[in-house]
């Protein structure tokens, strides 16, 4: 559905632009005494009407289908973005592709989110000679917040913050979703597979009137080209010829502007004339140059080498032949290369180059290069063994088993531990650093490796996460409460979040939509780690704040189970458990 919408909103914003264009030609045209209607704008006028239309009844269907009750989770940033965004279009209605900045509060007296647009739609506003205070524009945006039911109260500080306090009872009911469903994670994207129709619609956006006229130019100079291939030799001198016509000839603007209007119809006959184009336009890509056969790609200062002089071929040669398999054969949706930041020059040019062709469009494909930096020894050098040679991930494995082993036994947990939970929680720890380790850190930047920090069971490690993951897990079973009892309590008892603690809590559980959209978005795995240190540590907070379990002191009898504090901590457990599982790492239950 909200692919539907998408794509339907970009053709009613080009279906605008091509409006005021013919609206601006029309009173020049009578400017110049020639009252003459133009029936293109007509016909666009009449397509938009019906587009908008549209448009209002999928967006009031996608809104209805959003109200219904669903087991997965939500991403409350982008619902929020959605109720501001429209707050935003219905108070500045003119404005194209405002600012629209929702973020999480960094402090509690400033709400749990803030809408950070105004200084934007202000500067924006300033620029078009219209002088408004950001703190004004602010107000205006408040105004107009549609009802929804997320917002308890908004309130505005400074130049023109917009501090967003959320409703209790509404983070109280998706902690509930998540403890009676599970991590039901929301959909983070479509499948779309790409076809003509969707290039189309993506192309046109960026030419639009150019290809209008080298259209009816090619109409008038090879009217037989749905036949007979039309020989069109230099693509720049045939533009220069239509754009020369277009200037001079009133009769030949017409039909360009008629030929845009049946190409945003898929008119076959125009379709087919638009493809003979973009043929023609690739054909001159390839330049030789001292027996060479290369490209040069625009903003990129090194071509591309397709065939050396002595007929070979290069890395260029087979990235971009595995690219076009990908896009052409395999119709990948998405295209992720994990390759070290020392390529990050030839694959931009690779990427470039793809595009240029017409290979893919990124904004319906994408194709990233997710690059990553070295990893250094202790002496911040390139991580080898003391001979100089290159670390085996075997010898790495062992050597991680053996120092998780001796960590165990130091703090005594061989004692009380089975040698089955033993080995497992050795593994468990071995795997589980080295992978943190690496993920943790942000992959642009290089690190150092060292077996001691990432065994150290405080501070940002695996080593840490894992004791408190299996603490956490221990406080129901302490307490006698098993797994159906936390069911059942799950949908019968409201999760009170009266205590500062358990509030800051209950919105740290529920951004995890959040964190998972924003990895897809910048491939950066490190923003997931320092989200699951960040509940860890809030956990903590909570409780050493809030008694879960009431015990008498002298006899350690359990006197009382505050079960709405015990859902927390089984829903704290749950979120780190799939966090862990989209890491590859695996935790115990006893350690």
């Amino acid at each position: 559905m909200d692919g539907v919408v998408s794509e339907c909103s970009a053709r009613l914003l080009q279906q605008e632009k091509e409006i005021k264009s013919l609206t601006a030609e029309i009173d020049w045209l009578k400017n110049c005494s020639c009252l003459e209607a133009s029936p293109d704008l007509e016909q666009l006028r009449e397509e938009n009407f019906k587009l908008k239309y549209r448009l209002n009844i999928l967006q009031r269907s996608l809104q209805a289908e959003r109200n219904k009750p669903t087991k997965n989770m939500i991403n409350i940033n982008s619902r929020l973005q959605e109720v501001f965004g429209y707050a935003i279009k219905a108070a500045y209605p003119d404005l194209e592709n405002p600012p629209l900045i929702v973020t999480p509060s960094q402090q509690p007296k400033f709400g749990d989110y803030q809408c950070n647009s105004a200084m934007g739609i202000s500067q924006i506003l300033k620029a078009k000679e219209q002088k408004v205070n950001p703190r004004e524009i602010a107000e205006n945006i408040t105004k107009h917040l549609p009802d929804n039911e997320y917002i308890e109260k908004v309130e505005i500080a400074g130049p023109g913050f917009i501090n967003v306090h959320l409703r209790k009872d509404f983070v109280s009911e998706q902690l509930t979703n998540l403890l009676v469903n599970g991590v039901q994670l929301p959909a983070l994207g479509e499948n779309k597979k790409i076809t003509v129709e969707n290039e189309i619609l993506n192309h046109i956006g960026d030419w639009g009137t150019q290809f209008g006229m080298l259209i009816a130019h090619l109409q008038d100079k090879f009217p037989d080209y749905l036949t007979v291939s039309p020989p069109i030799g230099d693509l720049q001198a045939f533009y220069k010829e239509s754009k020369k016509r277009f200037d001079t000839e009133e009769e030949f603007k017409k039909r360009a502007y008629q030929c845009v209007v049946l190409l945003q119809s898929k008119n076959p006959d125009i379709i087919k004339a638009w493809k003979l184009i973009c043929d023609v336009s690739r054909q001159g890509f390839v330049q030789v140059d001292d027996g060479r056969k290369i490209v040069f790609v625009p903003g990129c200062s090194v071509p591309l080498t397709i065939v050396k002089s002595d007929g070979g071929y290069t890395y260029d040669t087979s990235d971009l032949a595995a690219l076009k398999q990908r896009l052409f054969e395999e119709k990948a949706d998405m295209i992720i290369y994990v390759v070290d930041n020392g390529q990050s020059v030839h694959f931009q040019t690779v990427f470039a180059a793809a595009q240029m062709i017409g290979w893919y469009n990124p904004s319906v494909t994408r194709v990233s290069h997710a690059g990553f930096g070295v990893v250094l020894g202790e002496d911040k050098k390139k991580f080898k063994t003391r001979s100089g040679e290159t670390v085996r991930l075997i010898d790495l494995l062992e050597e991680g088993l053996k120092r998780s082993m001796d960590k165990l036994k130091e703090k005594e947990r061989d004692k009380v531990l089975t040698s089955e939970e033993l080995k497992a929680a050795q593994t468990s720890v071995a795997y589980g650093c080295i992978k943190y380790a690496d993920l943790s850190h942000n992959r642009l930047n290089d690190y150092i490796f060292s077996f001691d920090k990432m065994l150290d069971d405080r501070g940002n490690t695996a080593a840490y996460l894992l004791y408190a993951f299996t603490r956490i897990r221990s406080i129901a079973r302490l307490a006698n409460i098993d797994e159906e009892m936390l069911q059942k309590a799950a949908q019968e008892t409201k999760i009170i979040l009266d205590h500062e603690k358990e509030w800051k809590l209950g919105r740290c559980i529920l951004r995890f939509p959040e964190i998972l959209q924003k990895i897809l978005d910048d491939l950066l795995l490190h923003t997931l780690c320092d989200y699951i240190y960040e509940l860890a540590t809030t956990f903590t907070e909570f409780y050493d704040s809030c008694y879960c379990v009431e015990k008498d002191r002298q006899t350690g009898k359990v006197l009382k189970v505050n079960m709405w504090r015990m859902l927390l901590c089984e829903a704290v457990a749950a979120v780190m458990a799939k966090g862990f599982d989209i890491l590859g790492i695996k935790p115990v239950q006893r350690m």
